[in-house]
């Protein structure tokens, strides 16, 4: 069933590097050498060459008069930057959540401030009077037009944007009434998970209300106790004696084994919730459709807010994926397979020849070759399961820099999105634009570099004067900050992107440029769980570079302070401006993020591997002296729960106490033992470790993670706050980062 692959792509997954190049490093490098023999042309200032850019420079002394801000007055400088906010503003006000109108009117502004913004770099701005200044001013634009290349397309991509959950309700119909139930397969990979993981799958997935479903345990590592652990459960169990192709082939080999209509694939950490085949099923009836995506959501904080203390704040770095990029990819036809948390219809998925294995993003190009063949693929942006993110920065790293090989892998496979027959030009533009996100974590790391180069080498990369920037450049960046939140339906901000990705910038940007020389050079690797940490630390290997680079900026910074001082700053208002405070202001930016992302590298201890919710459920509680108390649930696990009761006449309730908790809005009966207890004020505070049967564990792991509706979208802060968030992280360490937790990770949870 696997799809065929050349010798070299096998030699992927067995590990081993090519002996031969690919023909798209030939191309890359072929390129690096002619842009170097370019330089090396410059240089010998002869020949044409030579000329050309002597020519550019002559074009960039005089641009057209329209760029020439020197005829503008001086009071009508800020009209661009102040009547366009006012515009934005106001369409936001007008329209908080984001509508087709709305858009439209944003979106065309940005986009038309982005035009006019590259024209005037394009015409204006580039110092190419040597060849030192021309490389560094040519290399600023081109990382500048990848990065407005990428948002422009993201833009063009947002006007389609369409939210499939009503189209959901109607197909849903016939699903509730049973007149469309087909089979469905439910496919659980796993990979040396702890059972306590797979223990809550098996249970959300035996949850979901549907009659016609088979469950399957894919253990890829042939354990006993999987074995016994799916026969608990009364599920199939499936194990292959090799494990070729990783999580492919184990899906592909587990597919050829089974008969479901339509398959149904969870990572063994995801936990759907009670409706999720309700919801999704009922697409299938649309003969051309193929496949359902939900997104990939998470129960647990991701390091970076878990370690900066802003869990309850901050949303998982993948939900602005998820929210924003996945439905407007997913309205243009080029929605992206996630590996989880996806149906499928089978006779589809053996149309192309099941799951590609000659990539470590196998969902990715498998969602393509569908899309190539003529098949529908559909976003459903609603958050029916939920898994565990990624539990400290070593395992977020990893996962980043898997998930960029593999997406630069589509540049070496047959399933290359820019290539493959059968795809729309949209399509393509799409896939584009993530491949060129992928590049830009590359081309990102240049803009650290900038201030730096104007500090120590005295070089100026770009030509301006102040009333340049107020007139071309404010307009755009203010425009953009301020609707960033809003287009993303307030999913990330700005800055708190910003970073997420500093965190891992330079070793993604290192895998970036691996990945293009020698793209199989390293095979899947499965990202651990459960983790637990007894004692704070500091992720030494991620924090070296920026260590480094911080102390470089830091230099940069002092160097463009005394150029500030001792250098008169602007000679003329036409003149170009040399650049001392322009490198001032960036190298202050670069130190305060890179101060931030080095604070997220500091590890908070973690010495439970359960997660605690903050769920607050009324309780009757009856102790075993046959005494009867109400109270109130504040943190709730898997393992125990802290209760909060009202002070009575009665004595405290003593450690090691036996009793009956009553939570009746979930159905719940609970027994547990008090291991701490504290009087304050008018209150008890109780801590319980449960003692619990399999069928009330069962029932506390669906109470937690399976109603519908359990798991909700969450609006990050603006931009103002942002920053007031990221002084705090730096500066003062929140309040809950001070108090002793235990090494709880406690997660916001809706009661």
């Amino acid at each position: 069933m696997a799809p065929s692959q050349p010798p070299q792509e096998k030699r992927m997954i067995d590990g081993r590097r090519f002996k031969k190049p690919h023909a798209t490093t030939l191309v890359l490098l072929g390129s690096a050498i002619g842009f170097v023999m370019l330089m090396i042309a410059w240089f010998t200032e002869g020949g044409l060459t030579h000329s050309f850019f002597q020519a550019m420079a002559a074009w960039q002394q005089h641009p057209p008069a329209w760029l020439d801000v020197s005829t503008v007055p001086a009071e009508q400088l800020w009209w661009p930057t102040v009547s366009l906010m006012l515009v934005v503003l106001g369409v936001m006000r007008c329209s908080p959540q984001p509508r087709p109108w709305s858009r439209t009117i944003v979106v065309g502004i940005i986009l038309a401030l982005t035009v006019r913004y590259i024209l005037w770099r394009l015409l204006a701005t580039l110092n190419v009077t040597d060849p030192i200044n021309g490389i560094f001013s040519l290399g600023l634009l081109g990382a500048e037009l990848m990065l407005l290349g990428a948002t422009s397309i993201q833009l063009l991509l947002v006007l389609r944007h369409k939210d499939q959950s009503r189209r959901a309700d109607q197909m849903a119909v016939a699903v509730h009434n049973g007149t469309y139930t087909p089979s469905v397969d439910v496919l659980i990979p796993t990979y040396n998970e702890p059972l306590f993981i797979l223990e809550r799958t098996l249970v959300g997935c035996q949850a979901m209300a549907y009659p016609h479903k088979t469950i399957y345990l894919l253990d890829d590592t042939a354990r006993p106790e999987v074995a016994a652990l799916a026969e608990t459960f009364g599920c199939r169990y499936i194990a292959r004696s090799e494990s070729d192709h990783a999580k492919a082939g184990n899906l592909n080999h587990a597919i050829a084994t089974t008969s479901g209509e339509l398959l149904l694939v969870f990572d063994a950490d995801f936990i759907p919730t009670e409706n999720f085949l309700h919801r999704t099923v009922g697409f299938f009836q649309t003969d051309n459709i193929c496949l359902v995506q939900t997104p990939q959501s998470y129960y647990n904080p991701d390091p970076v807010s878990r370690n900066l203390g802003w869990a309850d704040v901050m949303n998982p770095d993948e939900e602005i994926f998820y929210r924003y990029i996945q439905p407007i990819r997913g309205s243009s036809g080029s929605m992206v397979c996630c590996g989880t948390s996806f149906v499928m219809r089978r006779s589809a998925l053996e149309s192309v020849g099941g799951f590609v294995t000659n990539s470590l993003s196998e969902d990715y190009f498998t969602g393509i070759r569908l899309s190539a063949q003529g098949y529908e693929l559909v976003y459903l942006s609603e958050k029916l399961s939920a898994g565990l993110a990624a539990e400290n920065m070593e395992t977020f790293a990893g996962q980043r820099a898997r998930w960029a090989r593999g997406t630069l892998q589509a540049f070496f496979i047959d399933s290359n999105p820019l290539t493959i027959p059968g795809l729309t030009w949209l399509q393509r533009l799409s896939h584009f634009e993530g491949l060129l996100n992928t590049l830009n974590a590359f081309t990102r790391l240049f803009f650290l570099i900038i201030p730096i180069i104007y500090a120590f080498w005295d070089l100026v990369p770009i030509r301006f004067t102040y009333p340049d920037l107020l007139y071309f450049f404010v307009p755009l960046y203010l425009v953009q900050l301020s609707a960033y939140a809003w287009l993303n339906e307030r999913s990330r901000s700005a800055l708190l992107s910003d970073v997420y990705w500093l965190s891992v910038a330079i070793p993604l940007s290192a895998t970036v440029v691996a990945s293009l020389l020698s793209p199989f050079s390293k095979g899947f690797t499965v990202s651990p769980k459960g983790l637990v940490k007894d004692q704070a630390s500091f992720n030494w290997r991620l924090a070296w570079p920026l260590l480094l680079l911080l102390a470089i900026t830091l230099i940069s910074f002092v160097l463009n302070l005394k150029g500030l001082i001792t250098r008169e700053l602007l000679l003329d208002v036409a003149s170009t401006y040399r650049g001392s405070s322009i490198g001032l202001f960036w190298s202050s930016y670069n130190l305060f993020m890179i101060g931030v992302a080095l604070r997220s590298l500091v590890e908070r201890p973690k010495t439970d591997p359960y997660h605690w919710f903050k769920l607050r459920w009324p309780v009757q509680i009856h102790c075993g002296d046959n005494s009867s108390l109400t109270g109130v649930t504040t943190l709730v696990s898997e393992q125990g729960a802290d209760l909060m009761i009202a002070k009575t006449d009665q004595p405290p309730i003593e450690l090691q106490t036996s009793m009956t908790l009553k939570i009746p809005d979930e159905n719940l009966v609970l027994q547990g033992t008090v291991i701490s207890n504290e009087v304050e004020g008018q209150q008890q505070h109780l801590r319980l470790a449960f003692d619990l049967s399999q069928s009330q564990r069962r029932q506390l792991i669906q109470a937690l993670f399976c109603r519908p509706g359990r798991w909700h979208y969450r609006q990050i802060p603006g931009e103002i706050r942002a920053t007031w968030i990221l002084l705090r992280c730096l500066v003062w360490p929140r309040r809950s980062l001070l108090k002793e937790n235990k090494g709880r990770d406690l997660v916001v949870a809706q009661s």
